[in-house]
């Protein structure tokens, strides 16, 4: 009996270490800088870091002098549901299944999460069309200079599948209001989150960031809040 009550608690305390070791290890991960040093110049193309709380994506103007997204998602040049043409896009890349099916904590099947945890998934691109987003506690802004911003569109353009001569990429609805999802390659796992994503990307656009930032905090800890001290102290933007 003795035997039985301590497999018992075993088997309880396994996955609580497992996710506090996974949580430590996400936070030493987060820690360590990629492009230490990298300094935000005073002119150049302005992006946003958006977050959630749990997910996190990069908003772009729809038109720069270095990139057109228009001629990549079709969805950025067509009037939002109100009326309005975006003026910003929000790409967010994650796992198929959940951005399609799961538009709350508690609409995810446990058989889902099971699978996600133990074999990943198959990636999407979320792409939400914004009309002059202001600066808040969701969405920090952060400027480039037009070689990291040409970087940063390179990055993102490579998470897409190739298109033949004449074809148009598959799109989907989304829960999320305005949005559309479209095909994306790579595999969505515990290790490669759709924050560790959004932290790959900035990196490679040569923007300080954690080595591994499964979680949105690992991406935010290194985006400034430019917000007056008086307006994070209210929680809100102005």
């Amino acid at each position: 009996m003795r035997h039985w009550r301590r497999w018992l608690a075993g088997l309880v305390a396994l996955p609580v270490a497992l996710v506090a070791i996974f949580l430590l290890t996400a936070w030493i991960g987060s820690s360590i800088p990629r492009n230490a040093g990298w300094t935000e110049p005073e002119e150049g193309i302005t992006i946003m870091v958006e977050t959630n709380g749990v997910h996190t994506g990069i908003v772009m103007p729809v038109v720069s002098p270095v990139k057109d997204w228009r001629t990549t998602f079709p969805s950025a040049g067509q009037a939002r549901f109100d009326g309005q043409m975006p003026t910003h896009v929000a790409i967010g890349w994650g796992e198929k299944e959940v951005f399609l099916n799961t538009p709350t904590w508690g609409d995810l099947k446990l058989s889902t999460a099971l699978r996600i945890a133990l074999f990943g998934g198959e990636g999407l691109m979320r792409v939400g069309h914004y009309v002059r987003p202001a600066t808040s506690e969701y969405h920090r802004p952060l400027t480039l200079r037009r070689e990291e911003y040409a970087r940063l569109v390179e990055q993102v353009e490579a998470a897409l599948p190739p298109l033949a001569a004449g074809e148009t990429r598959i799109t989907y609805d989304s829960f999320e209001r305005g949005a559309r999802n479209y095909d994306a390659l790579g595999r969505y796992t515990l290790t490669n989150t759709c924050n560790q994503w959004v932290g790959d990307v900035l990196a490679h656009a040569g923007i300080e960031m954690g080595l591994w930032t499964p979680l949105a905090g690992g991406v935010m800890r290194w985006i400034p809040d430019t917000r007056p001290r008086l307006d994070r102290r209210a929680g809100s933007g102005p």
